[in-house]
């Protein structure tokens, strides 16, 4: 069975080419991005799996959700964790429209195809069909050892040349790599680490 990721992808495809025609791409990242921390919870995510729940109800019961604790006029810990994620400490104070018709008719044919539990990888892909219309792709590096400015910058420029895009350097350490570095960008991982290269050697004597 192909894995979440995977099926995720042609929803997300779906969700970002029409909200970027219609110039909802903001309203419909903020919804799915609620949304995934919802379906992220382990009991509502229970409540999913529920075969006595009907896909309608499962559907509305996030946009409920989303409207009366977003959309609202109240304060919330939903609102609050939105502000956050847009870098915002005072998002509880912005203003968000409720949840619209063609995002609800999104929603509810995820539930009808039982994938609403996809909605945290729909998320992650729309988010990054949104940065590659923008032209900034997030790029994730864990080396073995803090990069220097010389490195930082030789993996910066060339990662901009192939994938024609401005690129934001994320970095991370981990020993365990032994030397060497992995860069992930979206769903591609560049393994050029000490660690990897052993496992692969190994693959290969046992073959």
């Amino acid at each position: 069975m192909a894995d979440l990721s995977t099926l995720a992808r042609p929803y997300a495809k779906a969700a970002f080419d029409y909200a970027n025609e219609n110039g909802v791409v903001n309203e419909w990242e903020n919804f799915l991005f609620i949304a995934a921390k919802i379906v992220d919870d382990k009991s509502f995510s229970t409540w999913l799996e529920n075969p006595a729940i009907t896909a309608e109800h499962k559907s509305a019961a996030l946009v409920e959700l989303y409207d009366s604790q977003v959309a609202g006029d109240s304060d919330s810990a939903f609102k609050q964790l939105l502000g956050e994620s847009k870098g915002s400490r005072y998002g509880n104070s912005m203003s968000y429209p409720k949840v619209s018709p063609a995002l609800k008719n999104f929603i509810k044919q995820l539930s009808q195809q039982e994938r609403l539990a996809l909605l945290p990888e729909v998320y992650e892909h729309y988010r990054h069909h949104k940065a590659i219309s923008l032209k900034q792709l997030d790029a994730y590096v864990t080396s073995a050892y803090p990069l220097s400015d010389t490195q930082r910058e030789t993996i910066q420029k060339s990662l901009a040349a192939s994938l024609n895009a401005s690129v934001v350097i994320h970095e991370s350490v981990d020993a365990s790599l032994l030397a060497g570095a992995t860069i992930k960008v979206g769903d591609k991982v560049i393994d050029d680490s000490m660690r990897g290269k052993l496992q692969q050697l190994k693959t290969q004597l046992t073959a």
